[in-house]
């Protein structure tokens, strides 16, 4: 049976119906998924258990849940989703959340006017929010849950009413809330990423009949070997392979290839691949549900299934620290007076001072109070963190696996290198530049030679053109006008110059069409192995080469520094990247780092899974095709300068693209943490502290509510201090976690 269940906000969820329906007679393999929303499980033909059933045990839960048996593709079940999802404040938590803020508000403005009915306006408020989340923990009990977060919020919301602290009481409940949204928000964000990967591949497509006729189908509806029309400017529709026609194609989604690749008769085409120069007719190899970009959502949905978020340290804690001080307070009511004598109202105030200190709210702020204060100075910083735990894990990796395209480099080709193999056709002709010294002819070279590439790529929309043109055009070149523009697909793009025919075209096709003498195969060799695209200029009637223009995707101005503080960090960086093996070797050994290239998504995926094994780790990324990468790993990090599904997936944006703010990060981690741990040192202690004294007489119920508004004060002050944090320069960025 398959069920979609609204509401899972984490791991937490997740083991609260797992431990409900394992208790339904006839219920097993139960498998739950909170980024997708989902759950399967087996129903034995002759159980007690009904479906009904399970769907009435769920509901009590505070869950939603409709049925999805029917099976469907991970692309036809994105597509039922809806494309604009229902705002915050829209949502159940979201509406509970504005309710009692605004129940408080009316409550603190009656005090303020009507002083003798304030508790009583306070009362109100607790008793309407709290309501909720007491059904729930009760629910939660009676199916295996007694001592849940929910139970404890609600004891200690309970108790501080009865000691007459109804302020108080009101502010766990408020408090509790708006942490219940904020969990639930983050989860939507992570889904957002899942609709945006399917909304990748074309919705329609060209389908061609055995007689070559056209026909706009739905790209869902293909099948294996069906033959489709990929236009200049579409996007591929399935995966596939290429029967007729030759065309440059931009694998970035996919591969994250930085270069368009040339690709011909007989080579494979992914799903989402953007078709640049050529028209291509593709046999369709895999359905929609099968083909990379549907692999991809699936590895997605894995990654956050099997990527278990840090546990709240509340909910933990609950475990014991709930049970043991009810059960504290009531031997301390009934103990005394029936062994020793003792008068129950002594013992009763006592016992309800107890449950008074044992109320969570100094404890309840101990975390969310540090991971605001972080979350805020992570925001001024341009820094999304998406919750929490994302902000306490990224302190303890121990490495960082960075995406080349887009994350170390700029994300564009840029020319790196212009040659004139001969000064024949610019330099003899100037009678200005005669008799000028050799430096100032080859910077004059240089330049005639970009201009004439330029010109000849002028009419091209190709990556490399309009970076050869965009340079040419900076350097404030003259780019003379080129006539009878004209394309061999995939291989070189033709002009007219001033009556000659000039061709610009790879080192292997330029071999073909022009002489190449030894010394500039040996330059276009230097070049290459230096990870360089080259392509070269050569005169198609004369069959001479007249220069070359070498292009590569440069480093980010600060991937040296960024990578420097990690180094000092005591955190190692290693690059994964599907680029060729040329540029990930040249641009890693300029970082001196680790590096794997020619990468498919799921190559990523297996190292990263590897790497995981015994440390944690973190992976910076900004394609679509690092989503399940970044989904896999301990904490995803996305330049904010990346695709829309990188940021969605990832735990982390960087939303001023700066490689350096991942040092910041893990260093405000760090601050973040130690913070939390005096915080839980203060509330802890203090309580510990008057436990014992509440006991023994020595301090009463004043005392008692000085000690847990003490502990709540010290605790906000404390967190308040994060606000100052000044990232890398602080002292604590080279502190090293053991």
């Amino acid at each position: 049976m398959q069920y979609h269940i609204k509401g899972m906000d984490c791991a937490s969820c997740v083991g609260k119906i797992e431990t409900a329906l394992a208790r339904l007679p006839g219920v097993s393999d139960i498998q739950l998924n909170y980024a997708t929303e989902k759950l399967e499980l087996t129903l034995a033909h002759d159980a007690k258990t009904q479906s009904h059933d399970i769907e009435k045990t769920i509901k009590r839960l505070g869950f939603d849940i409709s049925d999805s048996t029917q099976s469907k593709s991970t692309t036809d079940m994105e597509s039922d989703k809806p494309l604009e999802p229902e705002h915050w404040w829209q949502s159940r938590k979201g509406k509970q959340v504005i309710g009692l803020g605004l129940l408080m508000s009316a409550a603190y403005i009656i005090a303020l006017i009507f002083p003798d009915f304030g508790m009583w306006a306070f009362a109100a408020a607790v008793i309407i929010g709290v309501f909720p989340f007491a059904r729930k923990a009760v629910a939660l009990a009676m199916t295996g849950t007694p001592f849940s977060i929910e139970m404890l919020m609600s004891v200690a919301a309970i108790g501080a009413l009865i000691i007459g602290e109804a302020e108080e009481a009101a502010a766990v409940v408020f408090l509790f809330s708006v942490g219940e949204l904020f969990e639930s928000i983050a989860a939507d964000r992570a889904r957002a990423g899942i609709r945006a990967l399917a909304s990748l591949v074309p919705k329609t497509a060209i389908l061609l009949d055995a007689q070559g006729k056209q026909q706009n189908v739905a790209a869902a509806s293909l099948q294996v070997n069906d033959l489709v029309l990929v236009r200049p400017g579409d996007s591929v529709s399935a995966d596939g392979v290429i029967i007729q026609g030759t065309s440059s194609l931009d694998d970035s989604p996919v591969t994250g290839e930085s270069v368009p690749v040339s690709k011909t008769i007989g080579d494979d085409v992914f799903a989402g691949s953007i078709n640049i120069d050529g028209v291509l007719q593709i046999r369709v190899e895999k359905t929609a549900a099968d083909n990379t970009i549907a692999r991809i959502i699936n590895l997605v949905e894995q990654a956050q299934a099997s990527k278990a978020p840090t546990a709240r340290f509340i909910e933990k804690f609950s475990r014991y620290y709930t049970p043991t001080v009810m059960a504290i307070a009531a031997l301390i009511i009934i103990v005394p007076p029936l062994a020793m004598g003792g008068e129950w109202a002594t013992w009763l105030y006592r016992g309800l001072a107890l449950l008074l200190i044992a109320c969570p709210c100094a404890l309840v702020l101990s975390t969310p109070a540090a991971i605001a204060s972080g979350l805020a100075v992570g925001a001024r910083r341009g820094l999304l963190i998406k919750g929490g735990s994302a902000l306490e894990t990224i302190g303890r990796v121990e490495t960082v696996a960075f995406d080349k395209t887009g994350t170390l480099t700029q994300g564009e080709p840029r020319v790196t290198d212009v040659i004139a193999f001969t000064q024949e056709y610019s330099i003899s002709q100037h009678e200005d530049f005669q008799g000028q010294d050799t430096h100032v002819q080859d910077a004059q070279g240089q330049n005639e030679i970009l201009a004439l590439f330029a010109s000849v790529e002028s009419g091209s929309s190709h990556p490399l053109a309009k970076a050869i043109v965009s340079h040419a055009e900076a350097a404030n070149i003259v780019i003379p006008i080129a006539s009878n523009a004209s394309a061999t697909a995939g291989k070189a793009v033709h002009a007219t110059i001033a009556g000659r025919l000039l061709a610009i075209g790879s080192p292997v096709y330029a071999a073909d069409e022009a002489v190449i003498s030894a010394k500039q195969q040996t330059q276009i060799e230097t070049l290459q192995n230096e990870g360089k695209t080259v392509s070269i200029l050569f005169d198609e009637q004369s069959r001479t080469a007249l220069g070359l223009v070498a292009l590569r995707d440069e480093l980010r101005d600060d991937a040296f520094e960024g990578v420097a503080q990690l180094k000092a960090m005591g955190v190692n960086a290693v690059m994964l990247t599907g680029d060729n093996r040329l540029t990930a070797q040249a641009l890693a050994s300029s970082l001196d780092i680790e590096w794997k290239a020619e990468l498919l998504p799921e190559d990523k995926l297996r190292l990263l899974n590897e790497m995981k094994n015994n440390r944690k780790i973190a992976m910076v990324g900004d394609g679509i095709n690092d989503a399940p990468a970044l989904a896999t790993a301990d904490v995803g990090i996305a330049m904010g300068g990346g695709t829309d599904v990188a940021i969605e997936t990832a735990d982390i944006a960087l939303l001023k693209s700066r490689v350096t703010d991942v040092a910041h990060l893990i260093a405000l981690s760090r601050a973040t943490m130690a913070n939390i741990h005096q915080n839980v040192i203060f509330a802890l202690g203090l309580k510990g502290i008057f436990l014992i004294t509440t006991i023994l007489g020595i301090t009463g119920l004043w005392i008692a509510v000085m000690a847990d508004a003490g502990a709540t004060v010290l605790v906000t002050l404390n967190a308040l201090r994060l606000l100052r944090f000044k990232g890398t320069n602080s002292r604590i960025k080279l502190s090293k976690v053991n």
